[in-house]
């Protein structure tokens, strides 16, 4: 009986370089622009949550109406460049997050189909060794060091 194949896909040598190539320039156009925090950074300084966000978006919106009100130390100039550029940022980050996520989803696919079919392959060896196939013995010895038997639990422990 045959596996579920879960999922097929296969990108040309052309989509893939298209792809390269359009990868390569959003990492050309964003060098100087963006900037890798490391992870006690991230800490320090963290995300702002949805509620902040409305704080923000509030001060800007009486920051415009009473420009009077703004304290001579916060330079307004720089904070609506910032706001700016933070909202220019969040909507391509949304998309690039969706667009992550539907690649690792659709190699998690690939990934479970070539795992099954590479436990398939492996029983089938294993068989073929047992009835003293030419050549599969050595095969099944290689395999089959990549078989955790330490105790731990998975579905391969029981594949001996």
């Amino acid at each position: 009986m045959a596996l579920e194949n879960l999922i097929s896909v296969s990108f040309t040598e052309e989509e893939l370089t298209q792809l390269d190539q359009h990868l390569a320039g959003i990492r050309t156009l964003l060098t100087g622009k963006t900037i890798n925090l490391t992870p006690d950074q991230r800490r320090q300084y963290g995300r702002i949550a949805n509620q902040n966000k409305l704080i923000v978006d509030k001060a800007k919106n009486y920051m415009e109406q009473h420009p009077d009100w703004v304290p001579r130390f916060v330079d307004k100039e720089e904070f609506d460049k910032d706001y700016t550029a933070r909202q220019q940022i969040e909507n391509r980050v949304q998309l690039l997050e969706n667009l992550s996520t539907q690649l690792i989803d659709t190699k998690t696919l690939l990934d479970h189909d070539n795992y099954n079919n590479a436990l398939s392959f492996y029983r089938m060896i294993r068989f073929l060794a047992g009835e003293n196939e030419p050549g599969a013995k050595s095969v099944h010895e290689d395999m089959r060091v990549l078989f955790n038997r330490t105790g731990t639990t998975s579905t391969t422990d029981s594949e001996e």
